[in-house]
């Protein structure tokens, strides 16, 4: 009579958990097999295309500066152009002194060398 009455008693335990296992599972298995699956490589820099629709847009800004605009105003567009370029040569794989370069004549040089180096890898800007 105690094997009979064990054997009741796993069987209700498995049929009482079965369902709720059965639904866990259909739920959350998808779930567990998507964290398993390799994860997808994806680029952390924006696209080139928008890196150079940004460098015109900026271009554009700093080129129709009025006598008397702030100088923060000029300084604060020059940075971003220079951070657009930079981005812009990692994305295609120019080498770049630009941010080694102190403010002035050199740095002036460097961004036309740099402009023209990505127009020869196709950027135009």
């Amino acid at each position: 009579m105690p094997q009979s009455v064990a054997g009741n008693v796993v069987l209700f335990a498995i049929a009482a958990v079965a369902p709720s296992a059965l639904f866990w599972a259909v739920f959350n298995v998808p779930r567990l097999l998507r964290r398993l699956r390799r994860p997808e490589l994806v680029s952390e820099n924006p696209p080139i295309e928008c890196i150079a629709a940004d460098l015109r847009r900026v271009r554009r800004v700093l080129s129709c500066f009025q006598p008397g605009t702030p100088a923060i105003k000029r300084i604060g567009a020059r940075q971003a152009y220079d951070g657009l370029l930079i981005q812009a040569c990692a994305a295609l794989d120019v080498e770049h002194s630009l941010d080694a370069l102190p403010e002035g004549v050199d740095r002036d040089i460097e961004r036309l060398r740099l402009e023209e180096c990505l127009r020869h890898r196709g950027l135009s800007v």
